[in-house]
């Protein structure tokens, strides 16, 4: 059975446990919830690989306010490889503890999380927005740079950087990308470096940037973008001019006036 009808049909069960807005005596209450689970349990021993039936099933639970049983399933599911290496099915559980009021448990699942797959971002993301909603912000910045170890793609990164700007942590985040363009040293690394301390109007910073970029990617067919455009900007003609140069002289073009800096 799939795992959307077997939801749709435990609504429809509950449904009828109303008869003219009066619940059911508790005997059949008892009744339909046994009948619910010997359904799952069945769905579960005919398609253990579908992780839908086991997250549908521990959601079920979690609706009927049955953390414990919830728990179970997902301690079950995750002895399964199908749910071990589900990063939805590790969410799911560390949503129901936090739910439920079990931030302990819900910190303690999520570690666990991490520490077998230090390498899904999702996971991370979870983690530290559990510390966030906490107030816990020294706690999500040791995250930040426990999971920064691994080094992740440039979406975590700035995702860190964007963290920092949050509570105006002006220094960490320039801190950041100094490592971001270290781990990741891309044209665009530098660029969004460079645009970060524009943005904070710190212009002699944003052109050492520019300039160290420059310096980096002589050698190479990279080009950096954008600063002859920022020195126009601040109206450093002569410094914009000497850049194109550098262009021209890149493609192979010869320019006979001196290069301005």
């Amino acid at each position: 059975m799939a795992a959307e009808q077997l939801m749709g049909e435990t609504r429809e069960c509950q449904e009828d446990l109303i008869v003219k807005n009066k619940v059911v005596d508790q005997a059949e209450v008892a009744d339909y919830l046994i009948c619910k689970r010997r359904e799952f349990e069945e769905s579960i021993e005919h398609g253990r690989s579908n992780i839908d039936v086991w997250i549908t099933y521990v959601k079920w639970e979690a609706s009927l306010k049955e953390v414990a049983h919830a728990r179970s399933i997902c301690e079950r599911a995750l002895e399964e490889v199908v749910g071990y290496r589900n990063p939805s099915l590790w969410c799911v559980y560390a949503e129901i503890e936090m739910e439920s009021n079990f931030m302990d448990r819900a910190r303690k699942v999520l570690d666990r999380a991490v520490t077998l797959h230090p390498r899904v971002p999702q996971l991370w993301y979870k983690f530290i927005e559990l510390e966030e909603r906490l107030g816990n912000v020294a706690s999500a910045r040791m995250l930040f740079e426990r999971w920064m170890c691994w080094m992740p793609d440039q979406q975590g990164w700035l995702s860190y950087i964007k963290f920092e700007i949050r509570y105006n942590e002006i220094e960490r985040a320039r801190q950041i990308f100094e490592k971001l363009v270290q781990c990741h040293p891309r044209v665009e690394s530098w660029i969004r470096y460079a645009k970060f301390e524009m943005k904070n109007r710190e212009v002699g910073k944003a052109r050492n940037v520019y300039v160290r970029a420059v310096e980096k990617f002589a050698a190479s067919d990279c080009k950096v973008a954008g600063f002859p455009e920022f020195e126009k900007r601040c109206k450093e003609t002569g410094r914009k001019r000497g850049l194109d140069n550098i262009r021209k002289v890149q493609k192979g073009i010869k320019d006979d006036d001196d290069m301005v800096w």
